[in-house]
């Protein structure tokens, strides 16, 4: 679980993904970045490798994180892999605890399944995902879809439960029958939150925690604050740990590096009015003709990007790290461009000596 920084970094840095499909782009070419992404960041040190639920969004091509994991699996050696997150009331807990089983078999101790909450898309779709219209995210029903996907990870439900005698494959049943040499091994499990439900959740069950400061930065420490108050030492931890996303975007000038975020910006704006599309280009964005009311949501959208040369991008991670006091910062970035991506990952590695 925990790791060493490496380089200058105050704490571990690792990489959230989301295969950002760009306008002139394809599917295929946004999932080829992952891997480059996803293999650079091994490279230069960065301790995991996430990618996220998304669906009916035409700029995200992370629909199926665990097909997209079994694909870096195969094109990495080291760097831990996982989804950030899986949304658990979108799946029938069996099933993710067979796929996630899966790529432990294909990786071993290099996956962690992150889950969520929320539907990850509108409620429409997510109606759809899941055959029904009576959408269940309660704060009862989770910890029930939590506690059966554990055992069947576990594979330790209790005699004369339901589900006693079914068995999540692969999994460690395969190394209790005769002959199994199967490892009691399985994904390292991860409550992942925007507020503090989550928060509060994973530290009564002592997991492991990861905050979306990236969308909403002002719940960022008072879920922080109740994780760690709340937490109970656990087989997986015996004290907190907490890690929180956040968009960082590093380019050779502070001028360029805000051009670019600026189409996550207006990506976002359409997003938000509920006509989400591919991540516009630069020039796009330059010539997008923002209302005054719109311009308020994108300034306050970029007070919690951090952006602008290596050197900057370093200082305001480093003071992040330290007023949150998190053990470890996942970066992303929600921009057009396939190459600044891949180069803000490197200067960003440069300025840290990874």
């Amino acid at each position: 679980m925990r790791a060493r920084p490496r380089g200058s970094a105050p704490v571990p840095l690792s990489v959230l993904d989301l295969a950002t499909v760009g306008s002139g782009r394809t599917a295929r070419q946004a999932l080829g970045t992952t891997v480059e992404l996803a293999r650079l960041a091994e490279r230069r040190g960065f301790h995991r490798f996430w990618v996220a639920e998304h669906h009916s969004m035409p700029g995200v091509a992370s629909s199926s994180p665990a097909v997209i994991l079994a694909h870096l699996a195969a094109h990495t050696d080291r760097i831990r892999l996982g989804s950030g997150g899986v949304m658990l009331p979108n799946h029938a807990p069996l099933v993710i605890a067979e796929q996630f089983g899966t790529l432990e078999a294909l990786a071993p101790g290099r996956i962690d399944l992150g889950l969520g909450r929320a539907p990850g898309t509108d409620g429409a779709t997510a109606a759809a995902l899941r055959r029904t219209d009576a959408l269940q995210e309660g704060a009862d029903d989770f910890p029930q879809q939590l506690a059966e996907l554990t055992r069947f990870l576990d594979d330790d439900f209790p005699d004369g439960h339901r589900y006693a005698r079914i068995h999540a494959v692969p999994g460690p049943v395969q190394g209790r029958v005769p002959g199994g040499v199967q490892r009691a091994d399985r994904p390292s499990v991860w409550l992942l939150g925007s507020s503090g439900f989550s928060a509060r959740l994973a530290g009564l069950l002592g997991l492991p925690f990861s905050f979306a400061h990236h969308f909403s930065a002002a719940n960022t420490i008072p879920a922080l604050e109740l994780y760690r108050e709340s937490f109970r030492p656990s087989e997986v931890l015996d004290r907190p740990y907490a890690k929180i996303g956040v968009q960082a975007f590093a380019a050779d000038d502070a001028r360029e590096a805000h051009r670019q975020v600026m189409t996550g910006a207006l990506a976002m704006l359409r997003l938000r009015r509920g006509r989400p599309g591919l991540v516009p280009t630069p020039e796009e964005a330059e010539a997008y003709a923002f209302t005054p009311p719109e311009k308020e949501f994108v300034a306050d959208w970029l007070r919690n990007v951090v952006y602008g040369t290596a050197d900057e991008v370093k200082e305001r991670l480093n003071a992040l790290a330290h007023r949150t006091g998190v053990d470890e910062l996942m970066l992303t970035s929600n921009v057009h461009g396939a190459e600044g991506r891949v180069r803000s990952l490197d200067l960003i590695a440069d300025a840290y000596e990874m």
